[in-house]
């Protein structure tokens, strides 16, 4: 059987478990965005953290201590973030939520690509940069209060009200999910009979445990990713390559039936 073949009858089973789905769960990593132009974290060459050491300008400890690394560091990646546009991995995965099979998306990516795809429920359990929070007062306020001035100047951002610096509500290393957006992630995977993975090299803690459990209460896995997970060897089907182009032909698939 040649390797056309192969992927064709991988697809095939692919579609046939997601037609069964009813309570599925998609889970996604920076693989799904990279296709718009959003660098990922650990690509050997190319990942973001092949340039820059995570814990000294992406950790809350630095953050408090110099939040102007951070910023650094985070304005070409927010100025990559503005201009993408979601591409056809979005636009499957959104379409197969639509379509019913898949009510919940979970996602550790932060740049929204997903909701200006039309998916109807995103769950950021990485947060999001829709708002910052102040560090002295914790007061809240829209990101776009300070968005223009500081892709300009690259200025750190401040609270009008106390002056104190405003962090972008991301997850950073050594700081905790939030914890209701998580507690619904964990009970959609305990919940769901079918998850997607796609994007995901599933490396990062604790969201690499959900496919375990989804798969510990009886889910069907199904992964689409460019490199081995530690999933593989439990998933049911393990579709490797471009999600720009597996996910569109896993949706015809889907819908040709």
């Amino acid at each position: 059987m040649s390797m056309v073949d192969v992927e064709a009858a991988l697809l095939a089973q692919a579609a046939q478990i997601v037609r069964q789905a009813r309570r599925g769960v998609i889970l996604t990593g920076a693989g799904v965005s990279t296709p718009s132009g959003i660098p990922d974290f650990r690509s050997e060459n190319s990942g973001l953290w092949a340039r820059h050491n995570p814990m000294e300008v992406a950790s809350l400890a630095a953050f408090r201590h110099h939040p102007e690394r951070f910023f650094a560091w985070m304005r070409p990646l927010l100025q990559d973030m503005l201009q993408a546009e979601p591409n056809p991995a979005h636009y499957a995965l959104a379409a197969l939520q639509q379509a019913g099979y898949f009510p919940t998306l979970i996602t550790q990516n932060i740049d929204g690509l997903h909701q200006r795809a039309g998916s109807p429920r995103v769950l950021e359990v990485h947060g999001s940069l829709e708002t910052a929070t102040c560090t002295m007062c914790y007061e809240t306020y829209p990101s776009d209060l300070f968005l223009d001035d500081y892709l300009a100047t690259g200025a750190v951002p401040h609270c009008p009200a106390c002056g104190g610096v405003l962090k972008p509500n991301v997850v950073l290393f050594g700081e905790q999910l939030p914890w209701q957006t998580w507690e619904a992630a964990e009970e959609a995977a305990r919940a769901c009979d079918v998850m997607l993975i796609a994007g995901s090299s599933l490396e990062v803690m604790p969201v690499a445990r959900l496919p375990v459990e989804a798969a510990r209460h009886g889910a069907a896995i199904v992964i689409v990713n460019h490199t081995p997970t530690y999933m593989d060897e439990r998933a049911d089907v393990v579709l490797r390559g471009d999600v720009a182009t597996l996910l569109p032909a896993l949706l015809e698939q889907v819908k040709a039936s």
